[in-house]
């Protein structure tokens, strides 16, 4: 508490700026002022303490922010605030309001409570004189009253005080003087008056019990601590007992009594069994408060585990184990069916007789129990009965006080923490069963050892002034005061005229310096005591400031501060506050001056920045210290964080946008469920957001930005919700079993925020499938108790899977075995088929039935089969497998099956009739196939179906291939269904014929074929083909190029003209020239312009000869005799030849035919 309230001093001054390097403990937060404020007293902003002017809390509480137009009158205004915004909203933890900011949804943590009531005690302040005068010691540190000791480690007993001179110590033993010197394990520490025993050279630690109490002396006075009693821990061991068997009747009550050996501190009491596993505790069977172990009453069930009491001791961290309890359970059904302990009426299914409620503890109606006021109470009431009772807890002329009782161990007990007086009165606890109730009163008395209610402070007076000390307790008896000065009675004290003792108070008068002393008062009643120190010192003692001079204090708009001006003087002096020099002292309206000094400023605005000075004014003189106060504007989050709801697997991202002063540094971190938020690699924090990238479970919870700089905070938070798959079922159990059916019954998981829409049931038998699991049914997400149907003989297992819209639960740990009794199948194997896998058998086939459908052991198969429709008598086979072979079977002949499912109880139902084929063959060819040519352009193709399928058809195949003369085209492959009996083809020229090959196909392959070709073309259809030849392409190309040719010889024979040459013209052939030749006599011809322009209507034939054009001339022409060929494609392929002169003489042996080229170069 001490450091609480040091830090909020620090903190409630503002940000000091560079303190001296000689400044005091003010500077650190402690203000030895007289009347010196505890400085914690500034506002309770919801969610937060802040202390003035931005006190940074290590708790994540947040803050709300202040109203700019709002002045908070009061701490309990802001208090008032806060308990109203963190109102629940909803009916349980599952109902989330929307979570605006974390300041409206947080209680203020215990501490700040408590800090708040030192703030209020602290106007009054203790007094504090600095420690560079004199003073009269003062006790800092001093262990418990009750100080209990671990025998192994060395003993330390603490007594720490300060004063000036500084004090001397020693210590008294039950009330004698202890004389450390005289014992050499016993040492003081330098400096201080705490006792170290030291055993390492042996002793025993018993020998140092007793009571001590330390004395801490100077010049001035003599202080006390508490009297101190020094016990040393002790775990003595379990003595050691036979036990007996405990014989019970089943239903009947039982308490197994631990009585463990008296420890110091007392031991930690649990049951386990002898081999340490826990023994399982419920409404029937528990442990008291007293450490027995109570059976509301017993069953068969509890005979499975012995009990043993253990003991844990706290300081050698030792367990103890008593022997161990074996119970013997006497009944009237020994049968321990597991399948009972869900049984609706468990206690009548078992033949154990009903009762109505009787208590085992406390016995009898009424019972009493003394409390100390503090302390907690603990109300007890363990009842038995069958069905086992419940029990419910009343106050009598009242409620249960709500904020401090809970409900313990089953129901129980009750436990109020904190009892005050007012919580004493009449309890009763109600047990109650299906047969009846019974009532025990328990009285509660509470009283109180004594409490502080004006507990003395030091006093300091200056020389002729008047003072008193108050000490004032209250207690349940009321306690006693005894004053002592010194240590010393107050009656045995030397008389002293200027005080007066009256009751629990004394008075001082004209004090003077021989007044000053250590005052003690103990307060006591048989329940314990309190003793309190208070100093009386006379100073006279100009006014003096304690904190660092000129220090700069930096606060945030708006916010409550407080301007603190630590000083000493005695007389005490007043103190004043100014600012910017001005004359009117700084008191009422948004100032507030408390007594210590302190200068409160209600909310702070840019115009309150400036310099303010303090003024200490006493008879001896002044003293006076200035503070420079800087208003900064407040960190703000303009941009908050959403709740957001994600599926698992996700991108989220939460803003947080920051306003702030620029002229202090900002930093923004996260929290997670208010710790430090870890940024692994999922997550990526940048200045305005944080984003979390493939969201699992583990990310839900509470994000909180908090956005600081080094004097001011805001947080702001959002709920991310995350979408996952359920969680498993649980706790499967088979109840109201029967021979077709069971109730299977399951607790489900967590839903993980997506509601829970359907159950699978699944199943494993052991027989025919084990370890393998099928669906056996679905059921809704909102009930988790369902009837299963059962088939006879299987050895039934069970597991559960829950389903939401992400996905699917891991399974549940699967349910314990049943097996159901067998029966003759219901059924027959379905899918029964009979195929021909060869051309001489026929294999029977049928789906096996599965283990639900068995019914019972030695499942086998009842096959028959015979030709259908020929009246033979049935051949029969037993199958254990799921198929059968028949042999020397006609091609393609159809056969009646039946197949029977039998087991060891009987056969099934008649079975249907299945109609199969043995095996199939090849087709024969296809019957009448006719190729028919309707024109030019397609060809008509058609046939009838075999005349022996020997199968199912499944298709035709044809093939075929364009031919001409010798030469054949690419093959082409038609595939046609097996109702096809017709196809037509386009033809790819006019000129060639096809071939055509078609088969029939079973699932054997492909049969005989049919074979055929087109026929071929007439002449006049050729002849009209040869017509049409000129409307062709490829012919007018071709006759686009002989005239080019033709053009190219003229050119060349215009070129050599023009030259003026003779040429002659047959330089090998020796051919002799028609009379009508010209000739020259040198045997060349003379060309002129007359004899070289050729007739109209003719044209030069390639052996230089002028032809008259003909209108049905043909490339046959240009042939050497017979008719032209073409191509497959409708090209010509004979060569261009030149006629043979009629006059050519016969002594000519070239065979070479004349082409256009050769033409052309003869003619060059």
């Amino acid at each position: 508490m001490r450091r609480l309230a040091a830090r909020g001093a620090a903190g409630d001054a503002g940000e000091v700026a560079a303190p001296a390097a000689d400044s005091t403990d003010c500077a650190r937060g402690r203000h030895p002022s007289p009347r010196r404020l505890i400085d914690l007293c500034a506002i309770w902003d919801p969610g937060v303490f802040l202390p003035a002017v931005g006190w940074k809390t290590a708790s994540g509480f947040a803050r709300r922010r202040l109203n700019e137009a709002e002045t908070l009158n009061s701490v309990r205004e802001a208090q008032l605030e806060l308990l109203e915004a963190a109102r629940p909203r909803g009916p349980g933890s599952r109902e989330r309001g929307p979570v605006l900011r974390m300041a409206r949804q947080q209680q203020p943590p215990p501490w700040v409570h408590t800090a708040f009531l030192l703030c209020l005690l602290s106007l009054s302040g203790a007094i504090e004189i600095p420690m560079d005068l004199s003073q009269p010691p003062t006790i800092t540190k001093q262990s418990v009253k009750d100080h209990i000791v671990d025998p192994r480690d060395n003993i330390l007993i603490e007594c720490e005080a300060k004063g000036n001179p500084a004090p001397s110590f020693h210590w008294t033993r039950n009330s004698r003087f202890f004389n450390i010197a005289k014992d050499p394990r016993v040492s003081m520490r330098r400096r201080s008056g705490t006792l170290v025993i030291d055993f390492r050279s042996g002793g025993r630690p018993e020998e140092y019990e007793g009571e001590y109490q330390c004395f801490a002396r100077n010049k001035f006075g003599t202080a006390l601590s508490n009297r101190i009693r020094l016990q040393v821990s002790k775990s003595p061991l379990w003595p050691k007992e036979n036990l007996d068997p405990v014989v019970v009747q089943e239903g009947a009550p039982l308490t197994l009594q631990c009585n463990p050996p008296p420890g110091l501190p007392s031991p930690v009491i649990f049951w386990m069994s002898s081999s340490m596993e826990p023994i399982t505790q419920d409404k029937r069977v528990s442990q008291g408060h007293n450490g027995d172990l109570y059976f509301s009453n017993v069953m068969l069930q509890d005979m499975q585990t012995d009990y043993s009491c253990n003991a844990r001791f706290h300081f050698t961290h030792t367990i103890q184990q008593k022997n161990a309890f074996t119970l013997k359970v006497l009944t009237n059904n020994p049968y321990n069916d597991s399948s009972l302990r869900n049984h609706p009426d468990i206690y009548s299914a078992r033949g154990v007789a009903e009762r109505t409620p009787s208590f085992m503890y406390p016995q009898g109606t009424a019972s009493s129990q003394m409390v100390l006021r503090g302390m907690d109470l603990v109300l007890e009431c363990i009842a038995s009965g069958v069905p086992t009772p419940d029990i419910a807890w009343y106050k009598k002329g009242g409620d249960l006080p709500s904020d401090k009782a809970k409900f313990e161990n089953f129901n129980k007990a009750l436990r109020i923490t904190n009892v005050s007086e007012e919580d004493s009165g009449e309890y009763f606890c109600l047990a109650s069963n299906k047969m009846g109730s019974i009532r025990h009163t328990i009285s509660v008395r509470v009283k109180a050892a004594p409490y502080w209610l004006d507990e003395p402070k030091n006093l300091i007076l200056a020389p002729g002034e008047d003072g008193r000390l108050v000490c004032r307790a209250n207690g349940n008896p009321k306690p006693t005061v005894q004053w002592m000065v010194n240590g010393e009675p107050l009656q045995s004290a030397p008389p002293n005229p200027n005080r007066e003792v009256a009751g629990d108070t004394i008075i001082f008068r004209d004090t003077q310096i021989s007044s000053r002393a250590v005052y003690q008062c103990n307060t006591s009643n048989e329940h314990g005591y309190l003793l309190a120190n208070a100093f009386v010192s006379v100073l006279d003692v100009p006014p003096r400031m304690l904190s660092p001079r000129n220090q700069l204090i930096r606060v945030i708009l708006y916010n409550r501060t407080r301007l603190d001006c630590p000083f000493f003087g005695s007389p005490i002096p007043t103190l004043r506050w100014f600012k910017n020099g001005q004359g009117s002292n700084l008191d009422g309206g948004n100032y507030h001056v408390y007594e210590n000094g302190s200068l409160e400023i209600k909310m702070i605005r840019k115009e309150d920045q400036g310099i303010y000075t303090c003024v200490a004014t006493n008879i001896l003189g002044k003293a006076e210290n200035q503070v420079r106060l800087e208003v900064k504007d407040p960190t703000r989050i303009y941009r908050m964080p959403e709740d957001q709801v994600a599926k698992r697997g996700t991108t989220v991202q939460l803003e947080c946008r920051v306003k702030h002063d620029p002229s202090l540094k900002l930093t923004v971190s996260w929290l997670k469920d208010d710790e430090p938020l870890y940024i692994g690699n999922r997550m990526k924090k940048e200045d305005d957001s944080l984003t979390i990238f493939g969201v699992a479970e583990r990310d839900q919870g509470s994000y909180t930005c908090v956005a600081s700089t080094e004097l001011d905070q805001d947080l702001a938070k959002a709920y991310l919700t995350v979408l996952g798959r359920p969680d498993r079922p649980r706790d499967l159990e088979l109840t109201d079993l029967a021979e077709r059916s069971v109730r299977l019954t399951w607790i489900p998981g967590d839903d993980n925020n997506s509601p829970i829409t359907d159950y699978v049931v699944q199943f494993e038998e052991d027989q025919f499938q084990p370890g393998v699991w099928h669906d056996h049914s679905k059921f809704p997400g909102s009930v988790n108790s369902a009837v299963l149907q059962l088939s006879p003989y299987v050895n039934y297992q069970f597991r559960v899977i829950a389903i939401n819209e992400v996905g699917s639960s891991h399974p549940s740990l699967p349910s314990e075995r049943y097996r159901t009794s067998g029966a003759p199948p219901e059924s027959n194997p379905a899918d029964v088929k009979g195929e021909g896998t060869r051309k001489n058998n026929m294999e029977i086939t049928w789906t096996p039935m599965n283990a639900t459908s068995a019914f019972g052991p030695n499942l086998r198969y009842i096959v028959k089969w015979r030709r259908r429709e020929t009246r033979e008598t049935w051949n029969n086979v037993t199958v254990w497998g799921s198929r059968y072979v028949v042999g020397q079977t006609p091609v393609y002949v159809p056969y009646e099956i039946r197949v029977q499912a039998e087991n060891d109880f009987g056969k099934g139902p008649e079975p249907d009739t299945v109609i199969g084929y043995s095996g199939e063959d090849l087709p024969s060819a296809p019957r009448r196939f006719r190729v028919r040519q309707p024109n030019l352009e397609t060809i008509n193709l058609e046939w009838d179906h075999p005349e022996h399928p020997n199968g199912i058809l499944i298709g035709y195949t044809l093939k075929y291939v364009a031919f001409n003369g010798t030469k054949l085209g690419k093959q082409i492959v038609e595939n046609f269904s097996p109702n096809q009996t017709k196809f037509t083809m386009q033809r790819a020229d006019p000129v060639s014929r096809y071939r055509f090959t078609l088969s029939a196909r079973t699932q054997v392959g492909s049969g005989e074929a049919a074979t055929e070709e087109s026929p071929a073309p007439p002449n006049e259809a050729y002849t009209n083909n040869q017509a049409d030849i000129a409307t062709q392409g490829w012919f007018i190309g071709l006759m686009c190029a002989i005239a080019l040719l033709v053009l190219i010889l003229l050119i060349v024979c215009f070129i050599k003209r023009s030259r003026g040459g003779k040429y002659p013209v047959r330089e090998k052939k020796d051919v002799p020239l028609g009379p009508e030749d010209p000739k020259e006599e040198d045997g060349s011809f003379d060309y002129s312009d007359e004899d070289n322009k050729p007739l109209q209507g003719s044209q030069t034939s390639l052996d230089g000869t002028i032809k008259q054009q003909e209108s049905d001339d043909s490339l046959v022409d240009y042939g050497e005799g017979g008719e032209g060929q073409f191509n497959e494609d409708g090209s010509f392929i004979g060569q261009y030849t030149v006629k043979k002169d009629k006059e050519e003489t016969e002594g000519n042996e070239s065979s070479e035919a004349t082409s256009p080229v050769n033409a052309i170069y003869s003619l060059a």
